[in-house]
């Protein structure tokens, strides 16, 4: 990616190469390409979606600098990632805010479950167990009110 292409890219993606050079990494043609995949993506992805994604601009692309640039990006605060219902590792992309999720067994729908959701359920985890809860990485399966009526 050139750069008047990054130049191109929203916040906070066009800041990403600085953040990397202040912590002595390289801004490498493929770091360029996650981000540029990340700028066009929204919500949860899995790390295959991005690789496929990745490959779809580059067939080289290597899944495991892939999976590292990634890793280095959560460390950065640029993504979160999570578990899904199936235990399945997904970035979330952009996130504005800590959220877990509902996932209907069922259907296989999903919800986000925000703060303010979760804050009884996590504040007595915490005060009976001292337990600080990573609510992105909290997901409960049940049943969608449409499923529990079937």
């Amino acid at each position: 990616m050139t750069d008047s292409a990054r130049a191109s890219l929203p916040e906070p993606w066009a800041s990403v190469g600085g953040h990397l050079r202040q912590r002595g990494l390289r801004w490498t043609p493929q770091r360029r390409q996650v981000i540029e995949v990340l700028a066009a993506s929204e919500g949860h992805v899995t790390g295959a979606e991005i690789v496929e994604r990745c490959r779809r601009l580059d067939p080289a692309t290597v899944p495991s600098t892939v999976y590292r640039t990634l890793d280095v990006l959560e460390e950065l605060g640029f993504i979160r990632h999570g578990h899904g219902a199936n235990g399945q590792e997904e970035y979330h992309v952009q996130p504005t805010t800590d959220h877990g999720h509902l996932h209907c067994a069922s259907c296989g729908r999903q919800w986000e479950l925000n703060n303010d959701d979760a804050s009884a359920f996590v504040a007595r985890i915490e005060r009976r167990r001292g337990f600080q809860i990573d609510l992105s990485h909290l997901t409960l399966v049940g049943r969608c009110p449409d499923c529990s009526t079937i």
